[in-house]
């Protein structure tokens, strides 16, 4: 059974903080119970590791990757082993990992693995649009989006339930907007998840 853990300021009657996008969805990591953490710094997803790297180093392990292919695998071998984790890029960063990506949605993830990704409508910091949406129904793989940074916390605690109960990853899909626009949320405890046993003893339903 899940424990809650009530570090990083949760249990204090002033739970109630100014966050950005991308601070919630570090936020809702952490309290969703993930173990490892791996993005690609690129705008407008940086701050979410930033963010992560900022608990403590027994609750997740986060770390910068060479490229956006890298961060996912790191997850990917994360979830396989058990444990709940994430890879973060932005929108032409998942074209790198397109292809783990899409061998991981027949594979399984084991221990729940969600991939945030930050598009860029605009093109505010990046070479071209695109809306990882379609994408994403190509690879047969849920999406979850949110529209302030409340939802974004509450986000990422039902995507890890959906990657666990249904085998799959699954996107948290942001766009600049919403990872850059501060607003008030509600904080809660950490759960600490049960690490599963290792993909071999488990049947996977296809």
């Amino acid at each position: 059974m899940a424990q809650t853990n009530s570090a990083a300021g949760v249990g204090s009657k002033n739970n109630l903080r100014p966050l950005m996008g991308n601070e919630a969805l570090a936020r809702g990591t952490w309290e969703a119970g993930v173990r490892v953490a791996a993005a690609y710094p690129d705008t407008p997803s940086t701050e979410i590791l930033e963010a992560l790297a900022d608990y403590p180093e027994e609750n997740v392990y986060a770390q910068w990757s060479s490229n956006e292919k890298v961060s996912l695998d790191v997850a990917m071998g994360a979830s396989f082993e058990g444990v709940r984790a994430l890879s973060v890029m932005k929108h032409v960063g998942l074209n790198v990992a397109a292809d783990a990506l899409m061998s991981m949605t027949y594979i399984g993830v084991n221990g729940g693995l969600v991939i945030v990704v930050c598009d860029d409508p605009g093109i505010h910091s990046s070479q071209n649009e695109q809306d990882w949406r379609v994408m994403a129904r190509c690879a047969m793989v849920p999406v979850l989006e949110q529209s302030d940074a409340q939802e974004a916390l509450a986000c990422m605690r039902h995507a890890y339930e959906i990657s666990g109960t249904f085998d799959t990853p699954v996107i948290v899909r942001s766009t600049t907007r919403l990872s850059h626009t501060r607003s008030p949320v509600i904080l809660g405890p950490r759960i600490e998840v049960p690490r599963r046993a290792l993909m071999t003893t488990r049947l996977r339903t296809l």
